[in-house]
């Protein structure tokens, strides 16, 4: 059992201090970027909007500036196209997509130009009436202010995704306040692992986040909400609400890249892509002018069914048209927010048809459900919904919806909004995960013994007479020491090249240099394919120890495929193990008939 010692539940590492410490400073920093882009928001609101400098947080629905008003969105897009021509192009967008492929395409490094354009780009828009949420844009912002903050340290891309994802998700937990939410939304989008070494300090970070918000920005609830318990007939209610939220987030996907690729064809550059898109927002703002800005107002209110059902229908109709071509135009802004409205107007249209439940229910869960959709994350959904409200009765039903509505989702889609425009890139993303064979596994397990060893006093000559005859055993052979430790590897060209350079009764030891590269064996099967494909070599010497360096065994890229042969039987291999009772009845008779 002493042997077994190095295996372990989680890997450990050393730096994980040291990450979780320098992410709740992020955590921190995140908060007050969370702070600035908010009162950003209502700075420009009132500037755009009541030509006054404020940071009140107002309405746009509430301006008087009457058909003005649809020249408004139109100024704040001309003003993000000028900022993204002109600064970074790494500003359009929602901001989730560009930090996912920061961490899988671009070794998690991002510029201060995000860092401070993004913010102003989307203060901007919302400002000006863009139908956004905040949360696209502060996901971006806490992401690259993690990102410059790694690299002033010495760390590896992988330690740097930690912190990016940390600041990302540090400054979602202080806009809306759901700390939980974020580490999920961490763990189902962003860090495309679990490990405790880029889990825990994202949950620092965010925790740090949400005892820092109170001193910031208001505390407790965004919508705070008490439905009623619920019974065995919302079970049904909620499977038909997740597939409408499915049908709903699949449609609004698909339209919204259709709408994207229009704007591609235009024959403009795509600087002026975003004023053109927010005509339209002026106009929807004109007709339906509650479907300008963020609107946490209009969600409050379908969730305390302040909205009947056919005034939120008209609504969301024009929340849905001028959000889809605003973000299909690369504006920049959140979609969280919006997404969140959708699905509360369209729970408000179920609670009109389902009379006999809480009307407060059903645009809380549907919202979720949309949002589980679109994103493809069921428990940040889920959880999300829980932490805007407060509400632990709709628990249940949210964790139903949202599970159908991604199920829908998965086995129609082949991607999400938040993978599409990376695919569009050529660059695809692959979102399931599980624990990797190879990390399961380590050298000790699969390595050969009994290896056939050349002793480094043995000649030249006998090498090549004993060891690279006609009869050949095998491709190369470990070198070792009167005491065991490895050396070397040795292999026909090898042996080929100093016979022409060196007499044969020179010793082998003293003709090739002793080689560093060597695994234990409590590495795992991971770290060894790494050091083969890192140094290009077909195999690697085990040894006991790094002092001794006494040979233990040999690794080959062959052995390397023993470890998916577990897989492959759990994976593939179909059997049924509990037979049915007559059969298992008919074979104990013609055993016994046997007999």
């Amino acid at each position: 059992m002493q042997s077994q010692a190095y295996k372990r539940d989680f890997g450990s590492d050393g730096r994980l201090v040291t990450l979780s410490a320098i992410a709740a400073g992020i955590g921190a920093v995140s908060t007050v970027a969370a702070f600035v882009l908010l009162h950003l928001i209502h700075l420009c609101t009132n500037l755009f909007f009541f030509q006054t400098f404020s940071f009140a947080d107002r309405t746009p629905a509430e301006h008087h500036l009457g058909i003005w008003v649809i020249a408004v969105p139109v100024i704040g897009g001309l003003l993000v196209g000028l900022i993204a021509k002109f600064g970074t192009e790494k500003i359009r967008g929602h901001g989730i997509p560009e930090a996912i492929e920061a961490i899988l395409f671009g070794k998690s490094k991002m510029s201060a130009k995000v860092a401070l354009l993004k913010p102003l780009s989307s203060g901007i828009v919302i400002g000006s009436g863009g139908p956004f949420g905040a949360e696209g844009p502060i996901i971006m912002t806490g992401g690259a202010i993690g990102s410059l903050i790694a690299q002033h340290f010495s760390l590896t891309a992988a330690e740097r995704k930690t912190l990016l994802v940390a600041g990302a998700t540090a400054g979602m937990t202080a806009v809306f306040g759901t700390p939980v939410a974020a580490v999920l939304l961490a763990v189902e989008l962003l860090l495309f692992e679990w490990r405790p070494r880029s889990l825990l300090p994202v949950i620092f970070a965010c925790a740090v986040a949400g005892f820092t918000r109170p001193l910031l920005l208001e505390a407790g609830p965004l919508f705070p909400l008490h439905t009623q318990p619920v019974n065995l007939t919302a079970f049904g209610i909620c499977l038909f609400a997740g597939l409408l939220c499915g049908a709903l987030s699949s449609g609004m996907s698909v339209a919204l890249y259709k709408v994207e690729d229009l704007f591609g064809k235009l024959p403009v550059h795509w600087m002026w892509w975003p004023a053109l898109g927010a005509l339209a927002v002026g106009i929807g703002g004109y007709l339906a002018p509650r479907s300008l800005g963020v609107g946490y107002d209009v969600i409050s209110d379908l969730l305390n069914h302040r909205i009947i059902a056919s005034a939120a229908f008209s609504l969301l109709v024009v929340k849905a048209v001028i959000w889809v071509i605003a973000l299909g135009s690369g504006t920049s802004g959140g979609v969280l927010a919006p997404l969140l409205m959708l699905g509360a107007g369209l729970g408000t249209a179920l609670s009109a048809v389902f009379p006999g439940s809480d009307p407060s229910l059903w645009p809380l869960v549907c919202m979720a459900a949309v949002l589980a959709g679109v994103l493809g994350t069921p428990l940040t959904a889920a959880i999300f919904a829980l932490g805007l409200t407060g509400d632990f009765n709709a628990l249940l039903p949210l964790l139903l919806a949202t599970g159908v509505s991604h199920a829908f989702t998965v086995l129609l889609m082949k991607r999400s909004i938040m993978t599409e425009k990376i695919a569009r890139r050529g660059r695809h993303i692959y979102r399931e995960y599980s624990v990797d064979p190879m990390e399961r596994v380590h050298a000790a397990d699969i390595m050969t013994t009994g290896v056939t060893a050349v002793p480094t006093d043995t000649t030249l000559g006998e090498v090549a007479a004993h060891y690279f005859e006609e009869h050949q055993q095998f491709r190369s052979y470990p070198l070792i020491t009167a005491e065991g430790a490895f050396h070397n590897f040795v292999d026909r060209a090898i042996v080929r090249e100093l016979l022409d350079t060196h007499p044969k009764d020179a010793r082998i030891g003293d003709l090739v240099g002793t080689l560093a590269l060597v695994a234990l064996p409590q590495h795992t099967c991971r770290t060894v394919a790494t050091y083969l494909a890192a140094h290009g070599i077909e195999r690697i010497a085990v040894v006991h120890d790094d002092q001794h360096r006494r040979l233990a065994g040999l690794i080959s890229r062959s052995d390397l495929i023993k470890t998916s042969l577990h897989f492959y039987e759990e994976e593939h291999q179909r059997e049924r193990l509990i037979k049915w009772l007559k059969g298992a009845r008919r074979q104990r008779s013609d055993a016994a008939a046997r007999s």
